[in-house]
C-alpha cells in the first residue's frame, strides 16, 4: 500500500536506505560530488555484505520467535502422542504399610477398585477388645481396563490430530512469514530506491541554485530567481529528510520481521533483480487450492474436531477391566488369638511386621455409567457445531484466496503496463528538464519553467521506481494466493 501512496503524495515521498549521508553545505557541484562519493564508501564499508532477500529468508526462518515458539508446539503435541498411546497400559501399583492398632471384627475378603487396600479374616469377639500389636501389609497391585469400545484408539487418534494440526500451524506460519519477510524486503528496496531519486532530485536542486545565483549575481536574472532556487533546495531537503524517515522505519520493520536486532547503517539489499520482469510472471497456477498451507490448518482444524467428537461417542459405553492383587501379611496377633487365647499377641515390632501370610486375588470387572449418554450426547453433538463453524471458517478462507488469485493476476497486468510506460515517462521528462536548463542559461525560458520541469522529472523516476517494485510485489501477492512460495522466489 505504501507504494500507492508514493504516487498521491509526490513532494512527501518516505522511501530510503542507501545510507549515504550527503552534506550539502557547499555551494560547488565538484566538491558535492566528493562528498557524496566519501559518504557512500564509508555507509558501504560500514554495512558490509550484501543482504540477499534468499539470506532474509533464511534468517527469518531461524530466528523469528513465533515460529520457535510453533515448534515446541510441535514438539509437545508428539510427546502428548506417545502419553495416550501409553494410557492403554495397565496400572502397576507396588504398596507397604506397618501399622499398630486393634483387629476387631474382621471376617471375608475385601479389595478395594483401584485401591491398595484388601483385608483378610480375623477373629470377631463377643466384646470390644483394645489388644493391640504391630501389623504390616505389602502388595502389588494391577489395574488394566482392557476393553472400552475403541476409547484408548480414539484418544491416540485425536492426540494425533492434534500433532497434525500444529504441524500445520507451523507450516502456514513458516508460509506466512516467508510471504512477510520478502514483503518487507521489496518495501525497503523501493525505500531505498526512491530515496535515491530524492537525492538525484537534491542534486538537480542545488546545482540550479549554483547557476541561478551565480546569473543573479551577475545581474543576468532577477533576485526572486534566487528565492524560488533556495525554496526548491529546502523542499528537495525535505523530501529527503522524510524519505530517509521512512526507510529507516522499513529497516527495522524488516529487522523485526527476520528476528533480529536492525543495523546502525541499515541494510545492503541486492538490487540487480529490481529492474527485471520476473520469469514466467504470466504463468498459470496448475496445484491444488486446497493444498496451500492455510488452507491445510484449516482442514486440520477441522479433523480435530471431528476426531474429538468421535472420542466422545466412546463415553457412551462401559469400560471392562481385569485386576490382580498379590500381598504379604504379618501380624502381631497369633493364629489362636481370641476368645480361646486372648492373650496370644505380641507388642513387639518386629513380630508383627514379618509377613507370615500370603493371598492372591484375580478378577473381572465392568463399570457403566448408565447417565452419561444423557451428557455425552450433547457434547458430542456440540462439538459437531463446532466441526460446523470451522468448516465456514475454511470455506471463507478458501473464498478470500480465490479473490486474492484473481486480484494478483490483475495486479501483474497493471504493473507490467506501467512497467513497460515508466523509461518512456522518465525520459521525456529528462529531456524536457535538460531543455529548460539550457534555455534557462541563455535567457529563453524563466525559473518557472525550469522548477516545474524539475518536479516533473522527479515524479517520472518516483513513478518508475514504483512500477519497478510493483511487479514483484504483484508476483509475491499471487504466491501468496496460490500457497507457492517457490513462484517468487525461485526467480533469486
Amino acid at each position: 500500500m505504501f507504494l500507492i501512496k508514493l504516487i498521491q503524495c509526490v513532494h512527501t515521498i518516505a522511501r530510503v536506505n542507501f545510507a549515504i549521508q550527503l552534506i550539502f553545505n557547499s555551494h560547488m557541484q565538484k566538491k558535492t560530488h566528493v562528498i557524496i562519493l566519501l559518504s557512500f564508501l564509508m555507509a558501504a564499508n560500514a554495512r558490509g555484505q550484501v543482504l540477499t532477500l534468499k539470506e532474509a529468508v533464511q534468517k527469518s526462518l531461524a530466528n523469528y520467535g513465533t515460529l520457535k515458539a510453533k515448534a515446541n508446539y510441535v514438539n509437545a503435541s508428539k510427546a502428548l502422542v506417545k502419553e495416550s498411546s501409553r494410557e492403554y497400559l495397565p496400572d502397576l501399583n507396588i504398596s507397604a504399610q506397618q501399622d499398630y492398632g486393634t483387629i476387631n471384627s474382621q471376617n471375608g475378603p475385601l479389595y478395594g477398585y483401584r485401591g491398595l487396600g484388601s483385608a483378610a479374616s480375623g477373629p470377631v469377639l463377643s466384646t470390644q477388645s483394645w489388644n493391640a500389636a504391630f501389623g504390616a501389609l505389602y502388595l502389588t497391585n494391577i489395574n488394566w481396563d482392557f476393553f472400552a469400545f475403541g476409547r484408548a484408539k480414539e484418544k491416540v487418534r485425536v492426540a494425533r490430530s492434534v500433532e497434525s494440526l500444529n504441524t500445520n500451524d507451523l507450516e502456514q506460519e513458516k508460509f506466512r512469514q516467508e510471504v512477510r519477510v520478502a514483503a518487507a524486503y521489496l518495501n525497503l528496496l523501493a525505500a531505498q530506491r526512491i530515496s535515491r531519486s530524492q537525492k538525484n532530485n537534491l542534486e538537480r536542486a542545488l546545482a540550479l541554485q549554483l547557476v541561478v545565483s551565480t546569473r543573479a549575481k551577475n545581474g543576468l536574472t532577477a533576485g526572486v530567481d534566487s528565492s524560488l532556487a533556495n525554496a526548491e533546495v529546502s523542499n528537495a531537503k525535505i523530501d529527503l529528510t522524510t524519505a530517509t524517515d521512512y526507510e529507516q522505519q522499513q529497516a527495522v520493520a524488516l529487522a523485526q520481521s527476520m528476528g533480529i536486532t536492525a543495523p546502525n547503517f541499515g541494510f545492503l539489499l541486492d538490487t540487480l533483480f529490481i529492474e527485471q520482469v520476473p520469469k514466467g510472471i504470466y504463468d498459470t497456477f496448475s496445484g491444488k487450492q486446497q493444498d496451500h498451507p492455510v488452507l491445510k490448518y484449516y482442514q486440520s482444524r477441522i479433523a480435530v474436531s471431528d476426531q474429538q467428537a468421535r472420542y466422545y461417542h466412546t463415553l457412551n459405553f462401559p469400560t471392562f477391566t481385569l485386576f490382580a492383587l498379590y500381598q504379604g501379611r504379618g501380624s502381631g496377633f497369633d493364629y489362636n488369638y481370641g476368645i480361646l487365647n486372648p492373650d496370644g499377641f505380641s507388642h513387639g515390632y518386629w513380630s508383627g511386621v514379618d509377613p507370615t501370610r500370603s493371598n492372591y486375588l484375580v478378577g473381572l470387572g465392568v463399570t457403566w455409567n448408565l447417565t452419561n449418554p444423557l451428557r455425552v450426547s450433547q457434547l458430542e453433538a456440540a462439538q459437531k457445531l463446532n466441526s460446523r463453524g470451522l468448516q465456514d471458517e475454511y470455506d471463507l478462507a478458501n473464498q478470500d484466496l480465490v479473490n486474492q488469485l484473481v486480484l494478483s493476476d490483475s495486479k501483474i497486468r497493471n504493473a507490467m503496463a506501467n512497467y513497460a510506460e515508466a523509461p518512456t515517462q522518465v525520459k521525456a521528462a529528462t529531456d524536457a528538464y535538460t531543455q529548460k536548463t539550457v534555455m534557462y542559461k541563455n535567457g529563453l525560458s524563466t525559473i518557472v519553467d525550469v522548477t516545474q520541469a524539475l518536479y516533473t522529472l522527479n515524479r517520472a523516476e518516483t513513478d518508475r521506481d514504483v512500477a519497478y517494485s510493483n511487479v514483484w510485489q504483484a508476483l509475491l501477492l499471487k504466491a501468496a494466493a496460490v500457497g507457492d512460495f517457490g513462484i517468487f522466489i525461485n526467480q533469486f
